[in-house]
C-alpha cells in the first residue's frame, strides 16, 4: 500500500557526510531546495566542530524540500538508499562516528508509515546482505551547518574528496535514476 503525499514537503535524511547527501539531491527533479545541518542530537545550535567530534548526538543531515506532485517519498528513498550504505552502523566509508550514521528523520506519522514501508520491502527483497541499520526518528530540531557547508559540491568538485567520494556517487545516480534527475 503506497500512500500519496501532494504538495510541498520536508524530510530529514543522513546519509553520512552531508555534502555528499546535499549533492545528491541538488540533481533530482522535483527537488526544491536542500540544506546541509544537523538533526538528532541533545545540543542546541551546534557547529561543525562539535558534530565532528561526535559530543553533541547529531547526525549530518540535510533538510530535503520537495515537492510530492512531481517527486515522491518512494523515489526520494530509493536515491537515498542506493547512494550510501545503511548497513554500516555510525560509518559511511572512511568517515566514521555517530555524526556519519544513516537516519531519516520524518516529519508526520504519513512519512514514517511510507519511510517503514519501504525499508520492509528493501529487507523482504534482500537488497542488502546485511541488516539496514538507518535510524527511523521523529524530526525534532534541525540545525543549518555553517555556510561553508552549503553546496560544497557545487563549489568545491574539483577538491579530492568531492572527486574521489562524491563524483562516483553522481556518477551512479546519472546511471541508475536518470528519469528522476534534472
Amino acid at each position: 500500500l503506497r500512500k500519496k503525499m501532494n504538495g510541498n514537503q520536508t524530510i530529514y535524511l543522513a546519509g553520512g557526510c552531508f555534502w555528499c547527501t546535499e549533492a545528491v539531491f541538488s540533481k533530482v527533479k522535483g527537488v526544491l531546495a536542500s540544506y546541509s545541518g544537523y538533526s538528532g542530537g541533545s545540543i542546541k545550535n551546534p557547529c561543525y566542530r562539535e558534530v565532528c567530534q561526535g559530543i553533541t548526538g547529531h547526525a549530518e543531515c540535510i533538510k530535503l524540500e520537495y515537492d510530492a506532485d512531481v517527486i515522491n517519498l518512494n523515489s526520494i528513498l530509493a536515491i537515498f538508499f542506493a547512494t550510501h550504505d545503511p548497513t554500516t552502523l555510525n560509518r559511511q566509508g572512511y568517515d566514521i562516528g555517530t555524526q556519519y550514521r544513516s537516519a531519516i528523520f520524518y516529519t508526520n506519522e504519513e512519512q514514517k508509515e511510507i519511510v517503514t514501508n519501504f525499508i520492509s520491502e528493501l529487507v523482504d527483497q534482500a537488497v542488502f546482505e546485511k541488516p539496514i541499520v538507518t535510524e527511523i526518528t521523529p524530526f525534532e530540531a534541525f540545525y543549518l551547518a555553517e555556510p561553508e557547508h552549503q553546496k560544497y559540491y557545487e563549489l568545491n568538485s574539483n577538491e579530492r574528496y568531492c572527486s574521489a567520494v562524491i563524483s562516483p556517487k553522481l556518477n551512479y545516480l546519472k546511471n541508475q535514476f536518470t528519469d528522476l534527475l534534472l
